[in-house]
């Protein structure tokens, strides 16, 4: 879209415009304006003023009165943007002038008390803060449901066996149930990430001003604890120029698309033809314009390529402050968009997993038949004979040989005979066919972190545990 070109000037803004001797040119101030994007953090803005407000009647800034009719004009104004009647201006730059002017012209010159130590250098890093504060706990909560969507799941699937890969090729058998707890493990570092991010998030930079702090003898702790913060930050300069949480938080974010799309890849091709492990419900499908038998996985397909987008996010982010001086500088005026579209990106794709994928339907037979193919039971046999007092490197010649036999024969190792198996090694016996089955390969496999029907089950419970313990 291009810019509509101006060539009038507007009125220098009233809230910092003293030193100037001529209007802001129309255009710029319409370029370097934020508040069409800023003002989703009116409500953190609100709530930073508010807590603000209070610090200064406690330090004797503020009378009792004053800070009464602020915190009143300050709830009206939040009504009035949640009505969708408060009246936004790009003249006026960005949220936080949006709503100290409105305050203003509502109780008049006490409106303009509430800035007194404070700069929107350090408001805009308090915002940034509690904005991203509040969207991680809902992006951890839609991890959560995400993840009890696959307990729920893999503990149905615990006894459903399927191919499981290495380099896409068939390698072992596995159950459903273990492969979706190797989701869960995915999404429990996720979660983990997220919580030790927002550590670093919960600390208050309001009170570090423009740079260097104020000379009003504020309270900074007692701000902190009136939003929750855990402590003020130690430094002024850094305080205001500081997005190193916002390039931490995109990189969490970052991590969970690619867990997502992972998973989304595999759900693609478990779906397609060629596979068909699964069906996904028509309701997370769309068809084709020409192909009346196309049912496309368009939910999966489109997490897959928005985690592309939450990578560029970060990589500009990055970008943004590897050149930056101390301290505030304009260019982290385009922090804000990368970060809102990151939680927009990961908020929805969490969400359309969690509500997909409890509504998946396995087809165990095919899995099975496919589990049965590529000869899943070699290392079975391979260990068999080891157990039999073979070096491994001789058991596995002997495999490898069973396995030329049964590609020129057509035959996988279960189907063999046990004359035909005896044919490479005579320490074969009747037993052999205890672990060359599908059930009896999995089974064998019952340590924690196997993929042993009753270590599945096992693993399902501790992840129940585990998500109780976050509550």
């Amino acid at each position: 879209m291009s810019v509509k070109q101006e060539s009038t000037t507007q009125t220098t803004n009233q809230q910092w415009g003293g030193r100037f001797n001529e209007p802001t040119d129309a255009f710029v101030a319409r370029f370097t304006a934020s508040v069409d994007f800023d003002q989703r953090m009116a409500n953190q803005d609100i709530q930073g003023s508010v807590a603000h407000a209070k610090m200064l009647t406690k330090v004797g800034v503020l009378t009792e009165e004053e800070c009464a009719q602020i915190i009143q004009g300050l709830t009206e104004i939040r009504e009035e943007i949640a009505n969708g009647e408060f009246q936004w201006s790009v003249e006026l730059e960005d949220v936080h002038m949006n709503i100290e002017a409105r305050l203003t012209q509502k109780i008049g010159i006490t409106g303009k008390k509430l800035h007194t130590g404070r700069s929107r250098n350090d408001q805009v890093a308090t915002d940034i803060r509690l904005y991203l504060r509040d969207e991680i706990d809902v992006i951890s909560a839609e991890l959560n449901r995400l993840q009890e969507g696959l307990l729920g799941l893999a503990e149905k699937e615990a006894d459903t066996i399927m191919p499981g890969f290495t380099h896409l090729q068939t390698a072992q058998p596995v159950t459903f149930g273990h492969h979706l707890m190797a989701w869960f493990e995915m999404l429990h570092r996720d979660y983990e990430r997220l919580q030790d991010c927002r550590k670093r998030i919960n600390i208050l930079p309001l009170g570090a001003a423009a740079l260097a702090g104020t000379t009003y003898p504020i309270d900074r702790h007692m701000t902190a604890e009136l939003l929750g913060f855990e402590r003020p930050t130690e430094n002024s300069l850094d305080s205001v120029s500081d997005r190193d949480f916002a390039i931490e938080f995109s990189s969490a974010a970052s991590l969970i698309m690619m867990h997502l799309s992972r998973m989304s890849e595999e759900l693609v091709l478990w779906t397609s033809a060629q596979f068909n492990f699964i069906n996904l419900p028509d309701r997370f499908c769309t068809g084709s314009s020409i192909m009346p038998q196309k049912k496309n996985p368009d939910v999966p397909e489109l997490v897959r390529g928005k985690s592309g987008r939450v990578f560029g996010h970060l990589f500009s982010l990055l970008t943004l402050m590897k050149s930056q001086p101390l301290a505030y500088n304009k260019d982290n005026q385009e922090d804000k968009e990368p970060i809102f579209d990151v939680v927009d990106t990961l908020q929805g794709s969490l969400r359309a997993f969690a509500d997909m994928i409890p509504a998946i339907e396995s087809r165990k037979q095919e899995m099975r038949e496919a589990a049965l193919r590529g000869f899943s039971t070699a290392t079975d046999l391979a260990d068999y004979l080891v157990r039999k007092g073979i070096a491994f490197r001789d058991s596995h010649e002997i495999v490898g040989k069973s396995v030329a036999y049964g590609i020129e024969t057509g035959k996988d190792l279960g189907e063999m005979t046990l004359e035909e198996l005896q044919q490479f090694s005579d320490t074969i016996t009747e037993d052999v066919f205890d672990v060359l089955t599908l059930e009896g390969s999995v089974s064998a496999r019952n340590h924690i972190g196997g993929t042993a029907p009753d270590q599945v089950r096992a693993a399902v419970k501790r992840g129940h545990e585990a998500l109780a313990a976050r509550r």
